[in-house]
C-alpha cells in the first residue's frame, strides 16, 4: 500500500483559482507558490488528459514536492440497473486510475453508487463486486493506485462511513475518502469534537492505525436540508466545525491529504492549513 508523507498536507480540489492558467501544471506551480502541499486533479466531467501531459505534470509535482490525487468522473454508478451502465462506470474509474498512475498520484476518489430501488445491503454488495473486479484489473496492469469510494452527503447515495469502511476492510486496494462535510450533511449532526474523534476511532478500529496515517479527506463548508447535501459553501459561511475537526485530527496524529472543496478553494485551503498549524 502506498505511503504518504507523515503529517497532514493541505491543498485544493482542482487548479487554484489564482493560478496563471487552468492546466494541471499551472495548478501544481500555484500550489507550491502558496505553500500548500497537495492538489486533486479533477476529471469530474471526463478523463481527457493525454499521456505526455500526465507525465510532464508528474515530473513537475515531484520537483515541487506537491502530492497529487485524482477524482474520477461524476458519471459513475456501480449499482446502475443496466449492466452496460455498470460496465461503463467501471471503465471510467479504471481510466482515471490509469492516468493517475502516470501522474504519480496514489489515490483515485469516486462517488460509488446510488441506491435506486435496491436495499442498501444489495447496493453495497454490487459495489463490492465491481471494486474487486477493478482492483484485480489494476493489479494485473501493475497499477497500485488506491481506489477510494467517498462518503456521500445525500441519503439516496451509497456512502455512509460504515459502508465505505466495510468496503475498504473487505477489498484489498480500496481505502476511504472521508468527506466530513458530506457526513455532516447526510446526518444533520456529526459536527462536534467528540463526533470527529469517534469517527476517526471508527476508521482506526476498522482499518488499523495505518489508515489514520494515510487518510484522504475532503473538506468544505456545506449547505444541507432534509435530504442531505445541497451545495458546498466557504467555511466561514457554514456551520461546519472545522476547527474542532482539525483539533481531533491533530490530537490523534492523523496524516495524509486534506483536499479543500470550498468554492474559494485555495483561500479555505490556506485557512485550514494555518488553523491546523496554530493549534
Amino acid at each position: 500500500m502506498p505511503r504518504m508523507a507523515q503529517g497532514l498536507l493541505f491543498g485544493t480540489g482542482g487548479v487554484p483559482l489564482s493560478a496563471r492558467a487552468t492546466s494541471t501544471e499551472a495548478g501544481i506551480e500555484r500550489i507550491a507558490e502558496l505553500g500548500l502541499g497537495c492538489m486533486e486533479v479533477e476529471f469530474v466531467r471526463g478523463v481527457h488528459m493525454k499521456e505526455d501531459t500526465a507525465r510532464a505534470a508528474a515530473r513537475l509535482a515531484l520537483e515541487k514536492g506537491v502530492r497529487l490525487s485524482v477524482h474520477a468522473p461524476y458519471f459513475v454508478n456501480l449499482n446502475a440497473r443496466e449492466q452496460e451502465k455498470r460496465a461503463a462506470s467501471r471503465q471510467r474509474v479504471l481510466h482515471s486510475a490509469r492516468v493517475a498512475h502516470l501522474l504519480g498520484a496514489e489515490s483515485v476518489v469516486f462517488h460509488a453508487a446510488f441506491y435506486l430501488d435496491s436495499m442498501p445491503q444489495e447496493a453495497w454488495a454490487q459495489v463490492k463486486a465491481s471494486l474487486e473486479e477493478m482492483v484485480a484489473q489494476l493489479k494485473a496492469e501493475g497499477n497500485r493506485c488506491l481506489l477510494r469510494p467517498e462518503t456521500m452527503g445525500r441519503a439516496s447515495q451509497l456512502g455512509s462511513l460504515e459502508e465505505v469502511l466495510a468496503l475498504s476492510a473487505q477489498v484489498e486496494g480500496v481505502a476511504p475518502c472521508i468527506d466530513f462535510a458530506h457526513l455532516h450533511a447526510r446526518s444533520g449532526g456529526l459536527n462536534s469534537y467528540p463526533d470527529f474523534v469517534a469517527m476517526l476511532r471508527q476508521v482506526e478500529a476498522a482499518l488499523g492505525r495505518g489508515a489514520l496515517d494515510t487518510m484522504h479527506i475532503h473538506m468544505s463548508g456545506i449547505q444541507y436540508g432534509a435530504k442531505g447535501e445541497v451545495r458546498h459553501l466557504n467555511m466561514e459561511q457554514s456551520d461546519m466545525s472545522y476547527v474542532e475537526l482539525l483539533r481531533a485530527l491533530k490530537e490523534l496524529g492523523a496524516g495524509g491529504l486534506i483536499i479543500c472543496e470550498s468554492p474559494n478553494l485555495e483561500e479555505d485551503a490556506l485557512l485550514l492549513q494555518e488553523t491546523y498549524r496554530s493549534l
